[in-house]
């Protein structure tokens, strides 16, 4: 077996279940986060928005949202050197972010070094998790490591150019990365249909 193939297989499990959200799943999963908390819907909505890690998104501060450009810098976790990267994120997200940290748009205010999410790591498993259970999402890609394939499989859906998706995602390997562009359902099934 490849290396290639060996790399497809980080999608699926031991047993063959997929790691990550589907398109309905995802969706499902949006609409489960209504009716949440500010911060706890805010939470999973920069898992869904970004495709960051858990921790990462635990140790987002005020002073990390970039409100002219619609970004958040997130410290890249996952590597052995300092490394920030900036993820765009839809203009609502970034709104309701900079309300729930206090930032106000057209004032020049210090802003604080407190996390927007103060909880452990297991308090933000129970959040998406609690999420999955509204959405009726079961199986592997229940998870916060669903939402980050989830967002890797879209962004190679959506023709985002690989060299950005790995930066967006905080790889440090361009392999680690192309897991993502060989996987590509839209486009498999078009060929697929070719052949039927």
């Amino acid at each position: 077996m490849t290396s290639e193939h060996a790399e497809i297989l980080d999608l699926f499990d031991i047993s063959g279940q997929r790691k990550y959200l589907n398109s309905a799943e995802a969706r499902r999963y949006l609409a489960a986060t209504r009716g949440l908390s500010a911060p706890q819907r805010l939470f999973c909505e920069v898992l869904f928005y970004t495709g960051c890690r858990i921790s990462e998104a635990l140790e987002l501060i005020p002073r990390r949202l970039d409100l002219d450009d619609k970004r958040i810098i997130f410290r890249t976790l996952k590597r052995r050197r300092l490394v920030y990267r900036a993820v765009p994120i839809p203009a609502k997200l970034m709104r309701d972010l900079a309300r729930h940290a206090g930032i106000k748009a057209d004032a020049l205010v210090k802003r604080s070094n407190a996390p927007l999410f103060p909880w452990c790591r297991v308090t933000g498993w129970r959040v998406v998790k609690e999420v999955m259970e509204r959405a009726r999402i079961a199986g592997p890609q229940a998870s916060p490591k669903g939402l980050r394939h989830a967002f890797g499989i879209h962004a190679v859906e959506v023709q985002i150019p690989e060299a950005m998706l790995q930066r967006w995602m905080g790889h440090a390997r361009a392999r680690t990365t192309r897991i993502y562009t060989v996987f590509d359902s839209s486009g498999e099934r078009g060929w697929a249909r070719r052949m039927w």
